[in-house]
């Protein structure tokens, strides 16, 4: 796996960057001036980072997580890791038919969810799980796979 280099990483312009901080060159990562990363943290191939997002210290996202802090924010403490294929959002669309969904859609046609996500100190997403808006995973919790 290639990684950003040093220089690079601070040419992107993250909102606050720690020591030894490792990001694939083939991760994505959108909104940096809104991302904050933790010292020794990695994020693996194939990732996607978008919008207010706070990584802690010793946070290990794995290959084909989609973490997408929107408005509300995702804020991932110390010791996280989620594992293959992890998706977490911060907010959401109305599912129930009941309005219109699509992220083109002009907002007076929707009923978006919007709550920020806390994952705790040292817990992990076990692989191919969906944490939706507003979930609170406490300190040290486990999520199953899927």
């Amino acid at each position: 796996m290639a990684y950003f280099s040093q220089q690079q990483l601070a040419e992107m312009g993250f909102k606050a960057l720690g020591k030894n901080v490792h990001i694939s060159d083939k991760a994505a990562i959108y909104n940096p001036e809104q991302i904050s990363i933790g010292d020794n943290s990695r994020i693996d191939d194939f990732c996607v980072v978008s919008g207010s997002v706070s990584i802690g210290s010793y946070c290990h996202i794995t290959p084909m997580c989609l973490v997408a802090g929107g408005s509300p924010g995702i804020t991932l403490e110390d010791f996280c890791t989620l594992a293959y294929g992890v998706k977490v959002f911060a907010q959401s669309d109305d599912y129930s038919g009941a309005t219109m969904v699509n992220s083109l859609i002009p907002k007076k046609f929707k009923n978006e969810l919007f709550a920020p996500v806390l994952l705790g100190r040292q817990t992990i997403v076990g692989a191919g799980a969906t944490i939706m808006p507003g979930v609170i995973l406490a300190e040290g919790c486990a999520v199953g796979a899927m």
